[in-house]
C-alpha cells in the first residue's frame, strides 16, 4: 500500500514546526497550528491511532525540526549476530534505540547493548548511516536516520532488559521474525558483509 500520505503529513508537519518555530505574525502562527493539526487528521485517518495520542507522539516537538537518530549495534559471534527479542511488538531486532541527548553515538549504543542484551560492549567501526525512508521498513510517522555501529563484547552475560525478553544470536541464513520498524532484513544481510569483509566501507545513503 502507498504511503505517499505519511510522507504529506510529515512534510506538513515539519513546515508548520518551522513557522511556528520562527514567525512573528499572530496570522501565520494561526495558520501554522492549522497546518499542524491538518497532519495530525492524516494519520488519524489512516491509522488506528487516537488524535490525543497522535499529537502527543507526532506534533508534540518545538523548534526547527530535523531528522530523529536510532542508533543500533552490530555484535558479532561465532558468524552469528546478536538480537534481542523486543516486548512491544514479539518480534526481533538489533540492540538499539533513540539516542539520548547528552551521549555520543558511541556512548548510547555501549548504554543500549548493555540495557537490551547484558553485555559490555566497545565500539569499533562505524558500518552504516541509512535514511530510514529508503528501506522497507513498516510506516513511521517521524523521519529517522538509522546508525549501525559493530561492536565487540567485554564482558558481561545475556540478560533481558526492561524492554527485551529474549537475548540470542542467529545465522544470516536462520533469522528470527523481525522487528521491521527497526531494522530490515536487507540491513542486517548488510551488517554480515562486514563481518564477511573487514575492509568494506561505510555505507551511507
Amino acid at each position: 500500500m502507498s504511503t505517499k500520505w505519511l510522507h504529506w503529513a510529515q512534510r506538513i508537519q515539519s513546515l508548520s514546526q518551522a513557522g511556528l518555530a520562527f514567525s512573528k505574525n499572530v496570522y501565520d502562527l494561526e495558520r501554522f497550528e492549522e497546518l499542524r493539526e491538518i497532519s495530525v487528521e492524516i494519520i488519524n485517518e489512516h491509522t488506528n491511532l487516537e488524535m490525543q495520542k497522535i499529537k502527543d507522539l507526532f506534533a508534540n516537538d518545538a523548534g526547527y525540526q530535523t531528522p530523529k537518530l536510532d542508533i543500533r549495534g552490530a555484535v558479532f559471534k561465532d558468524g552469528k549476530i546478536l538480537m534481542v527479542h523486543e516486548n512491544i511488538d514479539n518480534r526481533w531486532s538489533l540492540p538499539g534505540g533513540f539516542c539520548d541527548i547528552g551521549l555520543s553515538p558511541a556512548e548510547n549504543i555501549v548504554k543500549e547493548i548493555k540495557e537490551e542484551s547484558g553485555f559490555d560492549a566497545v565500539p569499533v567501526k562505524l558500518l552504516a548511516v541509512l535514511d530510514m525512508n529508503k528501506h522497507p521498513h513498516s510506516p513511521q510517522p517521524y523521519h529517522y536516520y538509522k546508525i549501525f555501529i559493530q561492536c565487540d563484547i567485554i564482558g558481561g552475560n545475556a540478560e533481558n532488559g526492561v524492554e527485551t525478553k529474549g537475548v540470542d544470536f542467529y545465522k544470516e541464513t536462520n533469522l528470527p521474525k523481525l522487528s521491521e520498524s527497526r531494522n530490515t532484513k536487507s540491513q542486517i544481510e548488510m551488517l554480515f558483509e562486514f563481518l564477511n569483509d573487514p575492509n568494506k566501507e561505510t555505507v551511507f545513503d
